[in-house]
């Protein structure tokens, strides 16, 4: 990634300039950079094409407006580069912010996360950067799409179908996941589109804020969360959740919109699943005044992922196997029977087939292991 050097100190935000002073001849240096600097182009142009906008950001997935506290990010990070007259660089596992750079960045965010005094603004900031980092990251890398390399994108091979009308999948997203290669729950809005498979990354408001208007329209008795949480009082099999849910007669209810069945699927490591879980009930109960979302518990078992993805046991599953399993069991129904829900889970097992087959000819390019020991790690800002 490379833009023009240099801006006025009057392009500073304030939290930056307080951070340059704060770092004495650097920081002057900094601020003091020439306003003629802009005439040295880099690579790709000037500093303001390195801004992302509301087009860009759909293509990635989402259907929010670009996120407010994503934006200052990435506007801070881009100024940030002009004045030292060096670029982004990123590497590593999630797009780590590398040299320079990144140690001056480093110290910056941490110092902003630190001053912040309320959790619920912590959360936000390391959710926001986590976001900004991986698109900028990402950029002329990775396939808008497919999320993989572009000498790998997969998407000519991915062959789009429509989702029953009387479902709706929500990817309810960690940050640290977003724009993953062997990400799965990207496939099912790449198959079934972003109407009836929508992302929701785990603490954007923006994104929080259209899902939980959604399920407040359909109501608690329509809302599913497939998670395996034996433990809890209102964990239900497939069968039960429709037959609590949809009307006996389901063929009536067609048309009605209301009767939507909201499916939340957790895409994230099982590590940080549990705190996912735990924001969903608690803005549950905030909503219904009851924090005991209703959970499925599934009879699938393990993917093909697994042997890149591997799991902590083999009853978990990545998240595209998740959904063919809800539809499989769906499909076995006799009321659903005519919905053609089997060749819907069709379409997202030949798609994780495909997403299998091109992670693994990468690893094989650049002379790596096709499969790889499980490892948990736990995300600090």
């Amino acid at each position: 990634m490379r833009f023009i050097a240099g801006a006025s100190a009057l392009d500073f935000s304030p939290s930056l300039l307080f951070h340059c002073r704060k770092l004495g001849p650097l920081g002057r240096r900094l601020t003091m950079s020439s306003v003629n600097s802009r005439s040295q182009p880099r690579d790709s142009g000037g500093c303001d094409e390195g801004f992302i906008t509301v087009e860009e950001w759909r293509r990635w997935g989402p259907v929010s407006p670009f996120p407010a506290a994503v934006k200052q990010i990435v506007d801070d990070l881009k100024v940030l580069e002009c004045k030292l007259d060096s670029p982004i660089e990123f590497g590593g596992n999630g797009g780590k912010l590398q040299g320079p750079f990144g140690a001056f960045e480093d110290k910056k965010h941490r110092a902003t996360y630190e001053a912040l005094d309320d959790p619920e603004k912590k959360f936000r900031f390391f959710s926001a950067r986590q976001i900004a980092c991986r698109l900028l990251g990402s950029r002329g890398y990775l396939c808008q799409k497919c999320w993989l390399a572009m000498e790998d994108c997969m998407c000519s091979n991915v062959k789009p179908c429509g989702l029953w009308k009387q479902i709706r999948f929500w990817l309810y997203m960690h940050p640290r996941d977003f724009l993953r290669q062997n990400n799965t729950g990207k496939l099912l809005w790449q198959i079934f589109g972003v109407q009836s498979a929508t992302l929701c990354i785990f603490g954007i408001a923006e994104d929080e804020e259209i899902m939980w208007n959604e399920f407040k329209r359909a109501g608690k008795s329509q809302v599913r969360c497939l998670y395996p949480n034996q433990n809890s009082e209102v964990t239900f099999s497939v069968e039960d959740t429709f037959r609590n849910s949809a009307s006996e007669n389901p063929g009536s209810s067609m048309t009605d919109e209301d009767k939507t069945l909201h499916f939340i699927l957790l895409d994230g490591t099982w590590n940080n699943s549990a705190a996912m879980l735990k924001r969903l009930k608690d803005h549950a109960k905030s909503v219904w005044g009851d924090e005991d979302l209703p959970c499925i518990s599934l009879a699938t078992g393990a993917s093909a992922m697994h042997k890149l993805r591997p799991q902590p046991s083999w009853d978990r599953t990545c998240t595209a196997a998740a959904a063919i399993g809800l539809l499989s069991e769906l499909s076995l129904l006799p009321q659903l029977s005519s919905y053609g829900l089997d060749k819907q889970a069709d379409a997202v097992e030949e798609a994780l087939v495909i997403l299998l087959d091109s992670l693994t000819g990468r690893r094989l390019r650049m002379g790596r292991s096709i499969t790889r020991k499980g490892r948990n790690t736990i995300s600090i800002c």
